[in-house]
């Protein structure tokens, strides 16, 4: 008989137990020649019985299905195409995305058609050239794009392109790699035909920098106003999924900082077969925990979005002690629509457009002491 590699999975949310990749498994399906000896049978029984006594669920693989139905948000239904993008100005980027999906065209497209609008809005403080500066004034981005065959491109630390999340897609289609940084990103930005404007900042960027100066006091505020980034996933009429994320970075970072938006499984990630998920907040908390990935992975176990959305943040929340001084907010979905979302605090919101109403809902979150 082969050796047993049985291991025990514990969910850190629920406390729920499950066996995977087990030999267990598969002494409780015995061919008819195995079955013959009626005591292996009942023995076999009565280890069943015993592990499910424990509340123990036995999974015969990789992708195994909970056979009951776990918890889900409320405002929640299946149903595609459908886009859903972090923050309020994740509406006008939703708009941008489904002309696309409305009119036939990929996923792919229509997420990265959807945060351009974000990164053009120079009245946008935390995405694209209109965004806070880092301590040397000096405004630098970071984006990523995923699409439905796992295929992937980013590009971190670029200066003077509008459209970084444009400059993450060229990487994908056209390099051999998936990540680009820097200079070596800005040079191939300009072999694309890509035009780097001045690294000049707003009024109001300039103001803020100006006043920041006289204090030098760098905190992850918990608000709206240091969200830092969007993100964006999309499911099309064909039952494609895809996503986008873009960020000019947390104001006031150290010059070169590089945060999760262009981390693929840390800011975004996507498996066709079983969802996506994208981070927006903190980017160190996301980066030490690969949040988007953890979230993925748990709908590939069973777990639905909302459960999934709520792992990832207790991931973060378990391995940093000082989780109430910062915010981090999840999106998950399922190729079939559902969707999922959570925050450490009160105030993350997502914009949702499905069924064809594009709305505004309000995240739970973890934190209900709030303080």
């Amino acid at each position: 008989m082969p050796k047993c590699e049985c291991r025990i999975h514990t969910c850190s949310r629920t406390g729920s137990f499950a066996i995977r990749h087990s030999h267990f498994a598969r002494l409780l399906f015995l061919n008819n020649k195995e079955m013959t000896d009626r005591r292996k049978f009942l023995k076999n029984s009565a280890l069943f019985a015993a592990f499910s006594s424990l509340g123990i669920s036995v999974f015969a693989g990789e992708g195994g299905k909970k056979k009951k139905k776990g918890k889900t948000n409320p405002n929640s239904v299946a149903g595609k195409p459908l886009v859903i993008s972090t923050w309020k100005h994740g509406l006008a980027a939703n708009e941008g995305a489904w002309k696309v999906i409305d009119a036939g065209g990929r996923a792919l497209d229509a997420v990265e058609q959807g945060v351009m609008v974000t990164e053009s809005d120079k009245t946008n403080t935390s995405v694209g050239l209109g965004g806070f500066p880092d301590r040397e004034g000096i405004v630098t981005l970071d984006a990523s794009i995923m699409d439905e065959r796992g295929m992937a491109g980013s590009v971190a630390f670029v200066q003077g392109i509008e459209h970084p999340i444009s400059l993450a897609r060229r990487v994908m289609d056209k390099t051999p790699h998936a990540l680009l940084v820097g200079a070596g990103a800005e040079l191939f930005a300009k072999q694309e035909g890509f035009v780097k404007q001045k690294n000049t900042l707003t009024d109001t960027t300039r103001k803020a920098w100006q006043e920041w100066m006289k204090e030098k006091n760098y905190k992850p505020v918990i608000n709206i106003e240091n969200h830092d980034t969007i993100g964006l996933l999309a499911i099309d009429k064909r039952g494609n999924v895809s996503g986008a994320c873009t960020t000019s970075g947390l104001s006031w970072k150290m010059h070169g900082r590089v945060g999760d938006s262009p981390i693929i499984g840390a800011g975004l990630f996507v498996d066709n077969e079983f969802g996506a998920a994208t981070c927006t907040g903190l980017g160190e908390s996301v980066l030490r925990t690969l949040a988007s990935f953890l979230a993925v992975e748990c709908m590939r176990r069973g777990a639905t979005p909302q459960e999934a959305c709520e792992e990832a943040i207790a991931r973060i929340v378990k391995k940093h002690a000082n989780f109430k001084d910062f915010q981090v907010g999840i999106l998950a979905i399922t190729p079939a629509g559902e969707h999922g979302g959570y925050a450490i605090h009160k105030g993350f919101n997502y914009a949702l457009h499905q069924g064809g109403n594009n709305r505004m809902i309000d995240s739970d979150y973890y934190n209900k002491e709030g303080k």
